[in-house]
């Protein structure tokens, strides 16, 4: 069992739909880990890696920007397929950001689960890295991380994960109740309403979201299952005013119909963790699932903002 996390600790726990060996492979393999390692939009050079205790990782990540981070990441304990201890966020001129400990466990149905805990300095410092972290998506990386386990077994899904400081039956409602959902759900300088608003299983609802210029769009969602706080999955199609079939506007490609899952997973009384997951449902070509793959950067800033309009409802109180 894992020990408490302490106050100059950052704690992260992911599930991952693959084994143990699938999930340690990944991160160890120098081919896959370029995949996915780093915030979504940054890219990864490897320079050398020696995978054991005393032994050091050395590469550059290069930011969406233009800027290059050399790293040099010095293992001080390597168990195979359990555990990792390793010193992260330091260079040949400057020293490590944090220690790390990730701990690996099989669960039931060949999923893994991912227990990393990030040790700073300070508790002064632990905290100003979770603002930093946010503000750069660094948790992004788990996602992404999902997303490459997801592409290894034949599938190219969408993965958003966010933490919110309030107790799951909270953040469940807020998912499922339409006077919340027109709160935050559509993206940021958005309103949204409901047309019709039929939120159980077996459900659809009907509704509208209208941009800052005026531009209005229409949309159906279909619930296939509601798993009272802990999942929910339903179906999205843009439909026109009339509730007919029909495409964005502006991206006449993108898939017909879309699969949303949503898990709510409790982190502690007041925090809970929000998994989104987002795939092309149905037949789709080529050229749609093209347009899908390379929209994920702008997805991320999508559910990012309709995710901050959330994190501000929970503020003002529900």
């Amino acid at each position: 069992m894992a020990k408490a996390k302490q106050a100059n600790e950052l704690r992260l726990v992911r599930v991952f739909e693959a084994p143990v060996r699938t999930v340690w492979e990944a991160w160890n393999d120098l081919e896959q880990v370029a995949q996915w390692w780093g915030p979504r939009g940054f890219t990864l050079t490897h320079h050398s890696k020696d995978l054991r205790a005393g032994g050091h990782w050395s590469y550059t990540m290069h930011g969406p920007d233009g800027v290059d981070w050399p790293n040099k990441t010095l293992y001080l304990e390597v168990e195979p397929l359990k555990r990792l201890v390793y010193d992260h966020g330091g260079s040949d001129d400057r020293p490590p950001l944090f220690r790390v400990t990730a701990l690996f466990r099989e669960l039931p149905g060949d999923r893994t689960e991912l227990d990393m805990t990030m040790a700073f300095a300070s508790a002064q410092v632990a905290a100003e890295t979770k603002v930093f972290i946010k503000k750069a998506g660094g948790d992004s990386t788990w996602d992404r991380l999902a997303e490459h386990l997801g592409e290894r077994k034949g599938k190219d899904p969408f993965i958003i994960n966010r933490s919110f400081t309030a107790p799951i039956a909270t953040v469940y409602a807020l998912w499922t109740d339409p006077k919340h959902l027109v709160r935050w759900l559509a993206p940021t300088g958005s309103s949204m309403t409901y047309i019709r608003a039929d939120i159980r299983e077996g459900g659809t609802s009907f509704y509208s979201m209208t941009d800052a210029n005026g531009v209005t769009l229409w949309g159906r969602a279909h619930y296939l299952k509601m798993e009272p706080q802990n999942r929910l999955v339903y179906t999205q199609q843009f439909v026109d005013a009339n509730e007919n079939i029909s495409r964005h506007p502006f991206a006449p490609t993108w898939p017909e119909t879309m699969i949303t899952e949503v898990r709510f997973t409790e982190e502690g009384p007041d925090e809970t963790r929000v998994t989104v997951t987002w795939e092309v449902y149905a037949e789709a070509n080529a050229d749609e699932r093209a347009m899908f793959h390379n929209a994920k950067a702008g997805m991320t800033q999508g559910w990012g903002g309709s995710f901050d309009k959330l994190d501000a409802v929970i503020a003002e109180g529900v």
